[in-house]
């Protein structure tokens, strides 16, 4: 798979808990119209325009069911596919092509709509600086998969897990009393080598973030007014990410600011799936 997701030991017990949430002892359905094994192929296809992610993922699903089901693709991960595309070829058993069929699809079809969203973003910062982040608003245990189809759509992970980073946000400031004590408190605790990022609401919070050293400072929920005035108040003194409120026609806006990060949780939590079905299921004689 391009990107870097491999399929590690995480990405396999992930995929074998989403199999089993939905073959709790057997598929009676596929049993019941085919008791014994069958060679069979099927085709995967597109049935929307948009960037296609999660091909291995898609594949996995039926090799941990039966290693023997081949999968042929005809795009990889990042290609833009269209409506009507065959995406690729499924032989084998095919009690096990149509018992993993759903968990498979709905895979492929949760990243590639990550994918899509965020190539459709990405695309308004060309030739900006600013990078486009994803967040951990992300579905509970498909954050791994999650955070590939972002990259592989063109934006850039930020943290994985709350273990990767300090980010001071609100409740953070009023557990420690203020922003200054905050970023004292995490550059005490945490190792020397982690930056320490924080939250600010406002221009009083930015200046007193910069004086108290954070490496990054989070404009978060800022008209483009204040964003201007916070740019130009940290003056590269420190690393500016605008977060809250961030939509694909004020990006371009947000860059011209000269914002070093954009992050938007809508990448994972708001994508629209891209849909694509297995159909023409056909035994090989």
């Amino acid at each position: 798979m391009n990107n870097g997701l491999s399929l590690s030991i995480t990405a396999d017990d992930c995929i074998r808990s989403a199999i089993h949430e939905d073959i709790t002892s057997e598929d009676i359905s596929t049993q019941s119209v085919m008791p014994g094994a069958v060679a069979v192929h099927a085709d995967l296809l597109c049935k929307q325009d948009g960037i296609v992610c999660g091909l291995t993922v898609f594949e996995r699903v039926f090799k941990i069911l039966d290693e023997k089901v081949i999968f042929t693709p005809y795009f990889q991960d990042g290609d833009r596919v269209r409506s009507g595309d065959k995406v690729g070829v499924l032989a084998g058993d095919g009690r096990v092509i149509l018992s993993g069929e759903r968990t498979a699809l709905n895979f492929l079809q949760r990243m590639s709509g990550i994918a899509t969203l965020t190539r459709s973003m990405a695309d308004e910062l060309q030739g900006f600086s600013t990078r486009l982040l994803d967040t951990r608003k992300t579905t509970p245990n498909m954050r791994l998969f999650e955070k590939y189809a972002v990259r592989v759509g063109g934006g850039y992970n930020h943290r994985y897990n709350l273990s990767d980073g300090v980010l001071l946000k609100d409740n953070h400031i009023g557990a420690a009393g203020s922003v200054a004590e905050a970023i004292r408190m995490a550059r005490e605790y945490a190792p020397f080598v982690r930056k320490i990022e924080i939250e600010t609401e406002n221009l009083d919070m930015v200046r007193e973030a910069l004086e108290a050293g954070a490496d990054i400072i989070m404009l978060d929920n800022m008209n483009d007014e204040t964003v201007a005035e916070a740019v130009h108040l940290i003056s590269g003194r420190a690393a500016t990410e605008v977060s809250g409120n961030v939509t694909r026609e004020r990006l371009r806006k947000l860059a011209g600011l000269g914002v070093d990060y954009v992050s938007v949780g809508a990448l994972t939590h708001s994508a629209q799936i891209l849909d694509f079905s297995l159909k023409n299921l056909t035994p090989i004689h």
